[in-house]
């Protein structure tokens, strides 16, 4: 009788071809891929106050209390794209972080640096150096994926390091509210368990390939799990990787909400949806062919509920990435491919002067007003030449290049708010955006 060694096990011929039968896709693909997927541990300084002991009430309550510093720790799951030590894991995993170690397969520590992270897709990129070649996982995509295949998550759920589910896809672009309010767009549904801590962890298709990166920031679903689709981590690891952040999108549609009365004058018998209210000239959806008063129905695959919904849509596409966009039309379907393109530098002042009324330069070092509007919202709130502007939606703004990206950021905004000095005295004020929405 013949044996075999295995680990350690004494195993006959019968047992090895046993275990040879049970060595499925699933196992291939975990022993295969596993060395890539790290543990990242966090660290991050938070304050609380607390009342001193002997103290009365009163004197807490006027400014008695006190401050203590501590340290919370996070943790996570990441993957390793690349040899030479590029790591994705998600936004929220190392959000507010003071430090980040990464933990490897094989039990080593090391430090890490963020790249860049974009919170509007929850994705991270890591660096870390080691002085050999680190094992990777093979950046796959989710174009092609087929409702019902088999996927595998790899994670840490909890702290439990190098712990595997694996399910099936249930279901493709998916569009959803998290428990903090935030909408994501274009995620792949699994029912494969993901848990706190198996977040930025792998979605592995049965060939190894990463097909999505798993966020687990819907805590409370149950057989429900969620993952960004590789072709979306892929364009936003190269935009994080060359610039450090997501350079805001843009496709020049200026959608409203659809009254029910305008709807059943376009014959669209809906209740979702949003219509185009106008087309930017030269803009990507005027390209792609969109017009004035069509309604769009669908986006990237699922629906589009209002202008709202819309606007968070286009947000979620990083520049240079094509979208389909399915329009109804002179009582037709009909679907356009639209690719977001870089909002474009000469709308910046456009945007500043019609939806807010005001001019800015850089003076002295501080940036300051040049001209007001006659009409806005600006003129009428008492905004003057001379006035210094310190804030944008509470992000500093020393100069006019900050001032610009914080109005890329805040234009899908109703308002803004700003932080405003005038002589020695400053005020926050609040003013509405006016016109189209670029």
């Amino acid at each position: 009788m013949k044996w075999w060694v295995l680990t350690g096990i004494l195993l006959t011929t019968g047992a090895q071809a046993d275990l040879a039968r049970r060595r499925d896709a699933v196992v291939e693909v975990v022993q295969r891929v596993s060395p890539a997927v790290v543990y990242i541990g966090t660290e991050q300084e938070v304050e609380s106050r607390f009342r001193g002991g002997g103290r009365s009430f009163l004197e807490d309550f006027f400014g008695g209390q006190q401050a203590e510093r501590r340290k919370v720790q996070g943790l996570g799951s990441g993957v390793i794209i690349d040899a030479a030590g590029t790591i994705v894991t998600n936004d929220h995993v190392i959000r507010g972080a003071s430090a980040i170690h990464v933990v490897l397969a094989d039990g080593r520590t090391l430090e890490a640096e963020v790249l860049g992270s974009d919170s509007t897709n929850d994705l991270a990129v890591l660096r870390v150096t080691a002085k050999e070649p680190l094992p990777t996982a093979k950046l796959g995509t989710s174009s092609d994926l087929m409702i019902g295949e088999t996927v595998i998550a790899i994670g840490s759920p909890f702290g439990l390091s190098k712990t595997v589910t694996a399910g099936v896809v249930s279901a493709t672009g998916r569009t959803f509210r998290a428990e903090d309010g935030s909408i994501y767009n274009d995620f792949v549904q699994t029912d494969a368990a993901i848990n706190p801590g198996n977040s930025g962890g792998p979605l592995l298709n049965v060939d190894g390939e990463v097909i999505g990166i798993n966020t687990a920031i819907f805590a409370s679903a149950q057989g429900i799990g969620f993952a960004i689709p590789a072709d979306k981590v892929r364009r936003i690891v190269e935009e994080l990787t060359r610039f450090g952040k997501v350079r805001p999108s843009w496709v020049g549609i200026d959608a409203v909400d659809l009254p029910s009365n305008v709807a059943a004058q376009l014959g669209w018998d809906r209740s979702y949806g949003a219509l185009v209210a106008s087309v930017e000239p030269g803009s990507p959806a005027e390209q792609a062919g969109v017009r004035r008063g069509d309604v769009v129905a669908e986006m990237g695959g699922s629906r589009i509920s209002d202008a709202e919904d819309f606007d968070t849509r286009v947000r979620g596409y990083p520049a240079k990435s094509a979208f389909p966009l399915v329009l109804f039309r002179e009582g037709g379907m009909r679907t356009l491919q639209v690719t977001a393109a870089e909002f474009p530098s000469r709308l910046v002042e456009s945007l500043a002067w019609e939806r807010l009324g005001l001019r800015v330069k850089d003076n002295r070092g501080v940036l300051a007003v040049s001209g007001v509007r006659p009409g806005s919202a600006a003129q009428e709130i008492g905004l003057e030449p001379g006035d210094v502007i310190l804030r944008v939606n509470n992000q500093p703004v020393p100069n006019s290049d900050a001032f610009r990206e914080a109005l890329l950021t805040a234009r899908r905004g109703r308002s803004v708010l700003l932080l405003v000095r005038r002589g020695r005295y400053g005020y926050h004020i609040t003013l509405p955006f006016q016109g189209q929405r670029l």
